[in-house]
């Protein structure tokens, strides 16, 4: 029993003072630990104040630099500023003496100018009072009117409208405007403001003139009609008419030109034979075609 004691007396023992070996240990590298890293950081304090300090120096040294070369070209700005000012001094001078003599010269020059001036403003009123006192005595022509001129050229060129027969045949309605004729078909006597040329039926009709077509209608009294303008004031007329399709309203057509065929449509003058009812007109006002017709 007692060597038991003895055994685990002596692992105790062992044990304490492992640990306190231990704990000095610990504490130990925890001082050495310290005190490295204390030294560490008074080393960068130690730099950072040395590179503050120079790069002080280095400013100071560039600041006195710059500060005696400012005054250095300040001093040279000021001796080129006075050599500049006494040269433009001495220019001044010598303008102002150039600019009085030229003065003199130039007032004695327009002196002799205006002389002259006015000796040639004299010659010059007295040409042109002359001028005018010819042109007075000579006698004005009267000008002449452009539209006037116009005007003239236009009745030159100009010519009169001439008719042709509109289809070849004998005349067997005469025109009566101011005096009765005996209508076979109305049995009564009326007036004709046309003369009816015989055609054969289907035969062409021609236009009498130069014109455009004003109409195409189909006359309750007078059948299918065309009505052409003419220059001046001028009409032409086709009734009785089968057909008129060779033309339309609006068209230009020539002397000569077919404008439609000879029927029997005019219900006023049924009992006659196929025939062409043409009238001519001026101004709206009924004129005799036999009179115009070539």
């Amino acid at each position: 029993m007692k060597r038991e004691k003895k055994f685990f007396d002596n692992e105790r023992l062992i044990i304490y003072v492992g640990t306190a070996i231990f704990f000095i240990l610990a504490v130990s590298i925890g001082i050495v630990m310290y005190m490295s890293t204390k030294k560490d950081l008074e080393i960068s304090e130690r730099t950072s104040n040395v590179t503050e300090e120079t790069q002080k120096e280095e400013n100071t040294e560039n600041a006195s630099t710059s500060i005696g070369k400012t005054v250095e070209e300040q001093t040279e700005q000021g001796t080129l500023i006075k050599e500049d000012s006494e040269e433009n001094e001495t220019a001044n001078t010598n303008t102002t003496n150039n600019a009085s003599t030229s003065n003199t010269e130039n007032t004695t020059n327009t002196s002799t100018t205006n002389t002259a001036t006015s000796e040639a403003n004299t010659n010059e009123t007295n040409t042109t009072n002359a001028q005018n006192a010819q042109n007075e005595e000579q006698p004005k022509e009267e000008p002449k009117n452009e539209t006037t001129e116009t005007q003239e050229q236009v009745t030159e060129t100009k010519q009169e409208v001439t008719f042709i027969k509109p289809t070849d045949g004998e005349i067997i309605g005469e025109f009566a405007k101011d005096n009765l004729i005996y209508s076979e078909t109305l049995k009564e006597w009326i007036t004709h403001t046309a003369v009816d040329i015989k055609a054969d039926k289907t035969s062409v009709i021609k236009s009498s003139a130069d014109g455009i077509v004003k109409s195409i209608v189909n006359d309750p009294r007078y059948g299918l009609t065309v009505i052409i303008e003419h220059d001046d004031g001028y009409e032409t007329v086709y009734s009785n008419l089968l057909t008129a399709e060779f033309v339309v309203e609006g068209e230009e057509v020539s002397q000569g030109q077919t404008i439609g065929t000879a029927g029997n449509t005019a219900s006023f003058e049924s009992s006659m034979d196929c025939h062409l009812h043409f009238e001519l007109l001026k101004d709206g006002e009924y004129l005799d075609p036999t009179i115009y017709l070539k």
